[in-house]
């Protein structure tokens, strides 16, 4: 990608750094699911995933590169450690993109190269250029990264930064790994490499950052101020521990307070102009997309996409924002995609007109997921007297993201009440077809039913998290469930959506058994000594 000094370049490691935030772990389909709607989004660069770490991964980005990664699509990144399978492997697995870019990294900092690596400060600062120049058989466009830069000796980086660039590297990006830094030390750094590097002006300096601290959006603003071209960023901020930088948030800064920034990139004051490629009125969807498919919940005061983030409950805060909305507001909500809910079909719908409402809502589905899809509208079409958009979404996101069905439930039926035991009876079919029956009692309605499918499945595992809420306001709302399992350490998650909330519930947890269960069939095979996350 080429070094454009006026606008900035979005970065989406939501596929990547952002599948590693525990229990967000995607397959295929539902990462080139994510894929498509990233590109519908315009970020300029899709990190796909780290081909290396398992088969699984390769064949993900590899689908990616295929499908996402056309002429007139973003670019498809893989990460790489700075050793030469890695690298191979990335090669190959972006080989179909038309614009790929592989992201190796190593170590800077001293206490990453003694207790990590186990390697010499001059030992480093001869693999980095060599590996670069390795990747750039594969393709010209290389980034690299100084692992854990925030901490470490900043003369000793400028070197290893030299070096690479010289080996041919296009983009040199600078992680607050641990993210243990603040604006004020984040920006100098930024200016010192401006400053000490000499060849700095032939690669974009990119940023990295994890949110430890709630520093994070902070921390990448402050940068651009002083060069930063490139913001490495996820979708709803997830990723490990703390997660990243939100993309949404940098994005909406940018956006909102684009006069302000204007200067930093040689642009007029008052220029209009947007600092970003973003299409934003495909952010509110992507946010929604990616917590469905993740399992992971989005705050309701999350700033941009959440649930309140354009409420307003004050007294004083209504009758201004009635009077006029920019009294309290500062951005339109429309301007992210979140438009007022609307009745678009009903029981009497047809196919075509189902069909032609998602595709305006930006879905594109499988003959195959058009027409389970169009079932399952069906079914809340009956239920429900009004259909809205964000009815469609989440029938559709539920029915992308489902797992393999080698267990389904047939049946489920509850008994409880101030005076009654609550008794649930589950049927399911197991994976030969065969019907299977149970009964069980519990503290509520849904420990009920989780305890009958456990007593029918008999896979040992922990329900560490339950969660549902409302897709939209009214008793007939369609109901959200999501469960996450963990299982020897690993976790699996699950999602459902029903106007019965205790037949969501159950789906959500068969679809997270299913996983599971798909698991213990089908081990990833992880080539020996290779950790499967990685810590840029």
């Amino acid at each position: 990608m080429t070094n454009q000094p006026d606008r900035i370049i979005i970065f989406d490691t939501t596929l990547r750094d952002g599948e590693q935030s525990p229990g967000a772990t995607l397959n295929k389909e539902e990462k080139l699911t994510i894929a498509r709607q990233l590109a519908r989004l315009g970020v300029d660069v899709i990190e796909a995933g780290f081909p290396f770490a398992s088969p699984g991964d390769f064949e993900a980005v590899q689908g990616i590169a295929e499908q996402v990664g056309t002429p007139d699509g973003p670019t498809i990144c893989g990460l790489a450690r700075a050793t030469k399978g890695d690298i191979k492997s990335a090669g190959d697995a972006l080989a179909p993109a038309a614009h790929k870019r592989i992201h190796t990294f190593i170590a800077t900092s001293d206490i990453h190269l003694k207790h990590k690596l186990r390697k010499s400060r001059e030992e480093v600062l001869a693999i980095a250029p060599e590996m670069v120049a390795y990747a750039k058989t594969f393709t010209d466009d290389v980034e690299f990264s100084p692992e854990d830069a925030a901490r470490s000796d900043p003369e000793f980086m400028y070197q290893v930064l030299e070096a690479v660039i010289d080996a041919g590297a296009t983009t040199v990006n600078i992680p607050d790994t641990v993210g243990y830094t603040t604006p004020g030390e984040f920006g100098a750094l930024i200016r010192g490499i401006v400053e000490n590097v000499r060849n700095i002006d032939q690669a974009v300096i990119s940023v990295h950052g994890h949110n430890d601290l709630g520093l994070a959006v902070a921390n990448f603003l402050e940068a651009v101020k002083h060069g930063a071209r490139q913001l490495e960023c996820t979708i709803n901020g997830i990723g490990e521990r703390a997660g990243n930088a939100a993309l949404e948030e940098l994005v909406m800064a940018l956006h909102v307070r684009r006069q302000y920034y204007n200067p930093f990139l040689g642009r007029p004051v008052e220029s209009d102009a947007p600092l970003t490629g973003i299409n934003t009125r495909e952010i509110y969807k992507t946010s929604r997309l990616v917590s469905n498919l993740t399992g992971m919940f989005v705050q309701p005061n999350k700033a941009i996409v959440g649930a309140n983030a354009f409420a307003h409950e004050s007294g004083i805060h209504q009758d201004g924002v009635l009077k006029n909305r920019m009294t309290y507001e500062i951005m339109d909500a429309q301007s992210i995609g979140l438009t007022d809910n609307q009745i678009v079909l009903g029981k009497h719908s047809g196919r075509n007109a189902f069909k032609t409402r998602l595709k305006e809502l930006g879905f594109e589905l499988s003959e195959t997921e058009l027409n389970k899809a169009f079932l399952k509208f069906k079914t809340f079409a009956d239920q429900k007297k009004e259909i809205t958009d964000w009815d469609l979404e989440s029938i559709v996101n539920d029915q992308i993201q489902q797992p393999p069905e080698l267990y389904k439930l047939d049946l489920v039926q509850v008994s409880c009440g101030d005076r009654a035991r609550p008794t649930a009876t589950v049927s399911l079919r197991g994976p030969n077809g065969e019907e299977l029956v149970d009964v069980a009692l519990g503290t509520g309605p849904v420990d009920a039913v989780y305890k009958a499918i456990n007593r029918i499945v008999d896979i040992p595992n922990e329900l560490i998290e339950y969660t549902v809420h409302s897709v939209t306001a009214g008793i007939d709302a369609l109901g959200e469930v999501t469960v996450r399992l963990r299982y020897e350490g690993r976790i699996f998650s699950g999602h459902a959506a029903n106007t019965d909330v205790i037949v969501a519930s159950a789906h959500a947890y068969v679809n997270a058994l299913n996983r599971l269960y798909e698991a213990l069939q089908n081990p990833r095979v992880v080539p020996q000594g290779t950790p499967v996350t990685s810590r840029v």
